[in-house]
């Protein structure tokens, strides 16, 4: 007995050691597949035990709260319950929603994507993100990483130059924003990118990159700060990250943020008649984000 649990100990170390090593990267790294225990070393298999153990023990001793993802475990596998999204059709009429709306230039035609931003939970960090967006900091840059079901990024200010690809990526070190770690990575969750905890243990944010989530990755939460949701053109995002892409996933073709503007929001927002049917529901723009043409059209149509 001693000796199963001193291996057990050690293999849970071992583990724990390894998880410090992965995403030295400035981006998350993608969360690795789960493999059977059969499939697993005895050594391995004994810690996968464990811990599907304190999972199962979690699961039956804490009650799964509407706020909170929960775990969900059945004989053969288990299930990540994630928060149902908030539906920015159902806004109370005076809630206040402080928008980002980003026009991004994608296979020669304009996409939209809006996402509310939260300074109630990350403070510092929308302070930050504001003053790129009012001085232009985010204008023509370009996408530099997408991974299909997990992330697309951007915000890095070396992509406004196509000939410095080998280092895309790498940029916006000049200037950093302490931790606010509050909020969950829920599909469309906006966060900032960082670098590894071995070279910032105390988690700070990159001052520019920033990505969006494409699902619910509860492996990242605690470890990125989030600052904002993604209200409408997921499905944009979501096309972005199935796109051809090198060896460091950063898109072959490029797509470039063409501006983004912040307006100050009260209210439901309401469906566009343009909305295709499904999930690709699209919210009408706030009026202080539409240029003089679009504007004139609302008036005549």
């Amino acid at each position: 007995m001693k000796l199963c649990t001193s291996l057990l100990s050690t293999a849970l170390s071992s583990l724990l050691a390894l998880g410090t090593l992965q995403a030295k990267e400035l981006s998350p790294t993608v969360p690795p597949p789960a493999l059977p225990s059969a499939a697993l070393p005895p050594i391995e298999r004994l810690a996968n035990d464990a811990q599907q153990a304190l999972f199962n023990a979690a699961d039956r001793s804490t009650a799964p709260s509407s706020a909170t993802p929960s775990l969900k475990t059945t004989g053969r596998k288990q299930t990540f319950s994630a928060p149902k999204l908030e539906d920015p059709a159902v806004w109370a009429k005076d809630s206040q929603h402080k928008l980002a709306v980003m026009q991004i230039s994608f296979g020669g035609a304009a996409e939209e994507v809006m996402f509310e931003l939260y300074p109630q939970d990350a403070p510092q960090t929308v302070s930050n993100f504001l003053d790129n967006v009012e001085t232009g900091a985010y204008n023509n840059l370009a996408f530099h990483r997408a991974i299909e079901g997990f992330i697309v990024q951007t915000g890095d200010p070396i992509t406004s130059d196509e000939g410095a690809r080998e280092n895309w990526g790498t940029g916006g070190e000049g200037k950093n924003v302490p931790a606010e770690i509050k909020r969950t990575h829920r599909k469309g969750a906006v966060a900032m990118g960082r670098k590894s905890d071995s070279s910032n243990p105390s988690k700070r944010s990159n001052g520019y990159q920033f990505y969006f989530a494409l699902g619910n990755y509860g492996s990242l939460d605690g470890k990125y700060t989030v600052f904002a949701q993604v209200v409408s053109g997921i499905e944009v995002l979501e096309r972005i990250s199935k796109m051809p892409v090198d060896s460091n996933d950063c898109p072959i073709a490029r797509i470039e943020v063409k501006t983004i503007k912040i307006v100050d929001y009260k209210g439901p927002m309401y469906v566009s008649p343009k909305s295709s049917k499904g999930d690709g529901r699209k919210f009408t723009k706030p009026a202080a984000a539409k240029g003089l043409f679009e504007r004139l059209l609302g008036r005549l149509w």
